[in-house]
């Protein structure tokens, strides 16, 4: 009899929320982080448990030449709750309620197996590319040559079931009580407060990568950002201090798209092969 109740047992600990929380130990961290599941899913492991670590010096040492990243670590210090105070909203990763508190970012709105949010880690260029530049220079530079932001891989890992799908921006102000961390402090992203600052584009599948035209130049000058016939349209409305509601204007057929930090005048070739991308796909019928 008690054979057969091991096997149900494990099941109840693996399963969230069936039994008691999982308590994480420093070797069990560094088993998931040996285990290749990615800094994301170590972190929200931990956070998660509601486990404490106090780590010294030597102990942080010893985890980093363990295999234990730098963010995991930071998390493992940071891992005991802040007191929230009286009737504040819980923290979720993927709660489908813009009122519940969420680590800063882009997120899309997806409605299987049950509504839910799918937060959008973004994509940086690995290289910035020219093209056309055969008849930029047959033409004496009449004929413009663009200059295109690559990120890799042919498809995005966020996929969209319809042509319309919801966006939610996570600014700081909605985290003001300094509860969760900032996506948007390290450098041009610090003063990102506004999808306004976003660019919407279909990006071009190529050979193991995609692309997205974000500049140009003929002998008459040369452009850096976005096209204008390249930007597609979205709509943005404030939900609360810090969230907004992203909306497409129009039904975007099957493909690649992203939403493109804007890209700084003057940036040319180098700002491209910077630029981060949140990537997503859109599935066909």
């Amino acid at each position: 009899m008690r054979k057969s109740c091991a096997p149900m047992l494990a099941l109840m600990l693996a399963v969230p929320g069936a039994g008691r929380a999982e308590t994480l130990g420093v070797d069990q961290v560094v088993a998931l982080s040996q285990a290749g599941l990615g800094d994301e899913a170590v972190i929200a492991k931990i956070r998660a448990s509601g486990s404490r670590f106090d780590l010294s010096a030597d102990q942080m040492m010893a985890l980093k030449k363990r295999g234990v990243s730098g963010p995991v670590i930071a998390a493992m210090l940071s891992s005991a709750p802040a007191a929230a105070a009286p009737g504040a909203t819980a923290t979720s990763m993927d709660s489908p309620d813009p009122a519940v508190a969420h680590p800063t970012g882009v997120y899309m709105l997806q409605a299987a197996p049950a509504p839910h949010m799918v937060r959008m880690n973004a994509t940086v260029s690995n290289q910035s590319k020219t093209g056309g530049i055969i008849g930029y220079a047959l033409t004496g530079g009449i004929a413009s040559a663009s200059v295109k932001a690559s990120i890799q891989n042919e498809t995005s890992r966020v996929h969209a079931a319809t042509g319309q799908p919801d966006f939610y921006f996570f600014f700081d102000e909605a985290n003001a009580d300094g509860r969760l961390t900032s996506t948007w402090t390290q450098g041009d992203g610090a003063t990102i407060q506004s999808p306004s600052e976003f660019t919407l584009v279909r990006l071009t599948k190529k050979d193991g990568r995609r692309e997205a035209r974000v500049g140009s130049f003929n002998i008459g000058g040369a452009k850096a950002g976005v096209m204008d016939k390249d930007r597609l349209g979205y709509d943005y409305q404030l939900v609360r201090p810090g969230v907004y509601k992203v909306t497409v204007v129009k039904p975007l057929p099957p493909g690649e798209y992203g939403f493109i930090y804007a890209l700084r005048a003057g940036a040319g070739a180098t700002g491209a092969a910077g630029a981060r991308v949140f990537d997503f796909t859109v599935d066909g019928a």
